[in-house]
């Protein structure tokens, strides 16, 4: 893209959405972020995403913000209509598995009813205009746990066949335990799906696997990595949920994510699917995060197991990024493990010292 365009962006302080923001204003874009700081009414204080939007006030002249909710329909149609965006990418989500249970209606508003609004709001004002959807591996329930598996010494994987590259666009969202979080991610994938092969719109799934990176605000009901290490550098007790710690995540850095939405913006589809995730080459299991992290930052681990295992969890999952791959095979991982967890160490060694 050759000249200034105006982007849309959701969850504007979150990993993502802050990452996809910092991206397109250093291209030259303006970019207007969506962001209630809903986070830390879910996440409590801990979850707080304030700090990233006085980051970016200072650091980008080029950054208007606001603070509507995506609930409020007339709200998203009054800023979509006037902005008529180049490029809307939907960061902003109730993101933990475990508290959807607890608040069901607001996770189903949330990113269900958000996600339509947001995308009628598009269908009526910028059609044309690709939309990015940040959905989630949790659309596909704990179906993987039917794959044939085998127990390593450190970690769980698939044993045989295409599952050795990890799980591909085609496999079956229904028939499992999603939980509900899961579920309202699935109505606002399949709605950004249809609303794209309907009205012939160009729209995206990303499926993402663990997102991370250095600006995330982990807690211990969302942020894998992120908590994990904040747990090590402040030496607090981590606990172990099940799968005795070998379950397998496959772990990217929000700048990755951030390259390939520009490429699809640049390259749209329509209503395309992609399983976006570190890939084999980024999967670690919690006891290899452990050591891993326990390598560079110099401190153990203090841990607990329990045997509960979270309701509709993963026992093994990384993407398998052939398909990304095939259709931009300019796009690759760049951040490696060791690597995404020497920025999050040092990044909450950081928040360690200033906070002190």
């Amino acid at each position: 893209m050759g000249h200034p365009s105006k982007i849309l962006v959701t969850g504007s302080c979150g990993l993502v959405g802050s990452e996809v923001t910092r991206r397109f204003l250093a291209l030259g874009h303006s970019v207007t972020g969506i962001d209630n700081n809903q986070r830390a009414a879910f996440f409590g204080p801990e979850g707080e995403t304030s700090w990233m939007l006085a980051k970016l006030k200072s650091e980008t002249p080029n950054y208007e913000h606001s603070g509507i909710d995506i609930r409020n329909r007339d709200a998203i149609v009054d800023l979509v209509s006037s902005l008529r965006p180049s490029l809307i990418v939907h960061a902003a989500a109730q993101t933990s598995h475990d508290l959807a249970a607890q608040i069901p209606f607001t996770d189903f508003e949330v990113n269900a009813l958000g996600t339509l609004n947001l995308l009628e709001a598009a269908r009526r004002f910028c059609p044309e205009s690709p939309f990015v959807f940040m959905s989630t591996n949790k659309v596909y329930g704990d179906r993987p746990n039917t794959l044939p598996l085998v127990e390593r010494e450190s970690r769980w994987d698939y044993s045989e066949g295409d599952a050795q590259f990890g799980i591909n666009e085609s496999f079956p969202i229904d028939q499992s335990t999603h939980s509900l979080f899961g579920v309202s991610k699935c109505a606002a994938d399949l709605m950004v799906q249809e609303y794209g092969r309907y009205f012939n719109m160009p729209t995206c799934c990303l499926r993402a696997g663990c997102l991370t990176g250095p600006n995330q605000s982990g807690v211990e009901l969302h942020g894998f990595l992120s908590y994990l290490v904040k747990c090590n550098v402040n030496e607090r007790p981590y606990t172990v949920f099940g799968y005795k710690g070998k379950q397998v995540r496959d772990n990217i850095h929000a700048e990755d994510v951030a390259t390939l939405i520009e490429q699809f913006w640049q390259s749209p589809r329509v209503a395309e699917v992609y399983n976006l995730g570190g890939g084999r080459q980024n999967a670690c299991s919690i006891l290899e995060a452990f050591d891993l992290v326990e390598s560079i930052s110099g401190k153990k681990m203090i841990f607990s197991y329990s045997d509960k295992i979270r309701v509709g969890d993963h026992i093994c999952y990384y993407s398998d990024l052939r398909k990304i791959q095939q259709h931009f095979p300019g796009w690759k991982i760049t951040k490696s493990l060791p690597t995404i967890l020497s920025e999050i160490i040092s990044a909450w060694n950081e928040r360690r010292l200033r906070d002190s």
